[in-house]
């Protein structure tokens, strides 16, 4: 019994200590996103309901079990309560689900997911899914995406890049390293090489299914830098717990400067051609100086 009480508080100290690094803590995840605040409003506005209702439903239960029981001198009554209280609860329960869904959740999803800013004043990256890794494509300093031909796919270029592609000379990619600037809008292309993912940022409030054969986009603005981590959200398959990565949040210069350190050798600037200074003609004897 004692090893097992020393063993859960390990644990628990372990957890703790996992969370105070990560700033995750045992609630929502920090919200570091332009948009977070509105979803968790709708998610605090939905529990605080359900939370009313069910405190409102077990009192009654537990007054009508207190006020009905089995006593003596009293019979049962087998027609019930009156229809019309039991209609009313669930005519206001469908008016406020329509209200919390088409003025509060609906808003906020369209702006996600269809109010996207413009791409010439956002960083674009390419997300590319597979089992069990997270590939991260960056178009390089010319803002263009490199081609991709599957004959290509080995480990060391996961996304098949065609580094004979002009556009793909610049072309950065990592394998589960996620780095974004803080205060500018990210635009995240997603494909998937295999079978469905689910690409979720919990601290910046965003998922998006990653369908074989669809591409699909979503965007989002971090609001402060720090390190967090890049989650799969849907089961797909054995190894799907170990689909994780980092997301880094970077100020801008830092941002740059990671983006120069992690440059192909390719897309170093050549150097310039040395001439070689001419040589200057020789004085005939005699000459005057």
């Amino acid at each position: 019994m004692r090893k097992l009480l020393l063993s859960a508080a390990a644990l628990l100290l372990t957890s703790a200590a996992r969370a105070d690094e990560n700033g995750y803590g045992y609630w929502l995840p920090p919200d570091v996103s332009l948009n977070g605040h509105e979803i968790d409003h709708g998610f605090y506005l939905m529990h605080w309901v359900m939370l009313f209702l069910f405190v409102v439903w077990t009192g009654l239960v537990l007054y009508c079990i207190a006020r009905f029981r089995a006593r003596d001198g009293h019979k049962a009554s087998y027609v019930g309560a009156p229809v019309k209280i039991g209609l009313i609860t669930a005519v206001a329960m469908l008016v406020f689900e329509l209200g919390d869904l088409f003025l509060v959740s609906q808003k906020t999803w369209a702006k996600i997911t269809m109010d996207f800013p413009p791409e010439n004043q956002s960083v674009v990256i390419e997300v590319v899914a597979e089992q069990f890794q997270w590939n991260v494509h960056y178009p390089g300093p010319d803002g263009k995406f490199g081609k991709f031909d599957n004959a290509k796919i080995d480990s060391e270029n996961p996304i098949g890049l065609d580094r004979d592609d002009p556009d793909a000379k610049d072309d950065i990619t990592t394998v589960g390293d996620l780095h974004i600037p803080v205060g500018k809008p990210v635009i995240v292309k997603t494909r998937s090489k295999d079978v469905i993912h689910s690409f979720f940022i919990p601290v910046m409030r965003v998922k998006r299914d990653v369908v074989p054969g669809l591409n699909g986009k979503v965007w989002m603005q971090a609001t402060r830098a720090g390190k967090f981590e890049i989650a799969c959200a849907q089961l797909c398959g054995l190894g799907h717990a170990r689909m994780s990565g980092q997301f880094t949040v970077d100020e801008p210069a830092d941002f740059e400067k990671w983006l120069v350190d992690n440059a192909p050798p390719s897309a170093a600037p050549e150097p310039a051609p040395t001439v070689a200074p001419t040589p200057e003609p020789k004085k005939k004897k005699g000459a005057k100086k």
